[in-house]
This record gives structure tokens, C-alpha cells and sequence, in this order.
């Protein structure tokens, strides 16, 4: 049976193999930047399964996030170049590219699944986006 990216995500290496990693370790992500050199020229591919705002907003400064809708319905704002952007995904297979150094977040009331393409080198988080 195939391994499911929610307990397993995949971290795709700069030379485009692939590694499994266990989502379940509780130092995850900073085994990633351990394990992996910062994590740099690496992308994490995960399913993330939300039911409420995300609460907080990330930005990831070294290349573009793609988030592809499986199931639910979220509003992703980012912010680029002083605006905010609202792109709403409600059929599975929807997707949408969050620009590299756009802060955003999700918005949801919805149990929502999707599967996140991350560039993790230097993620930034925040309660509120730094103002230009």
C-alpha cells in the first residue's frame, strides 16, 4: 500500500530523488534543516489537513508555494508588492501559486485537505505580515 504524504511527506533534494521523511517525529522540522543543510534548494511536499483560520502568516523567501486543493473549501491571502491578494479554491484539484516572499495565510471554516509544494529554506512566520 502507498505511504500517505500526511504521515510521510517527501522532501524533493536539489538533484530531483526524493526522501521520505515520518511526520510523526516531534523535532520534524528542525530535523529537516539539520538533516538537509538548511534545507537549502530542498522543497517539502505534504498533505495538510485544516478546519479553521491558520491563525498565523508564513512567507518563504527562497521560491514560490504551490497548494493544491483535495478536499473543503479555503481562501488563501498573501501579500505582494503592498496588496492583498484573496484566491479561493473550493474544487479539488484547484490550485494556487503563492509568490516567493509573499507573507500569506488561510481562511476556513471548512474541514479543508490540500497538498502543499514548499520551498522551506528560511520560512519566516508571524501573527501579522510586516508592513512595507
Amino acid at each position: 500500500m502507498p505511504d500517505a504524504l500526511k504521515q510521510n511527506p517527501l522532501v524533493l533534494k536539489p538533484d530531483m530523488t526524493v526522501t521520505q521523511r515520518d511526520a510523526t517525529r516531534p523535532d520534524f522540522y528542525q530535523a529537516l534543516d539539520s538533516d538537509f543543510g538548511g534545507f537549502a534548494g530542498h522543497a517539502l511536499i505534504s498533505e495538510f489537513a485544516f478546519d479553521g483560520d491558520w491563525g498565523m502568516w508564513e512567507m518563504h523567501p527562497n521560491g514560490d508555494e504551490t497548494i493544491v486543493l483535495l478536499s473543503g473549501r479555503a481562501v488563501f491571502e498573501y501579500q505582494q508588492d503592498g496588496e492583498t491578494q484573496a484566491v479561493t479554491l473550493s474544487d479539488p484539484g484547484q490550485y494556487v501559486v503563492i509568490p516567493r516572499g509573499a507573507w500569506h495565510t488561510a481562511k476556513t471554516n471548512t474541514p479543508t485537505r490540500a497538498i502543499f509544494v514548499t520551498p522551506g529554506e528560511g520560512t519566516e512566520h508571524a501573527a501579522e505580515p510586516p508592513q512595507p
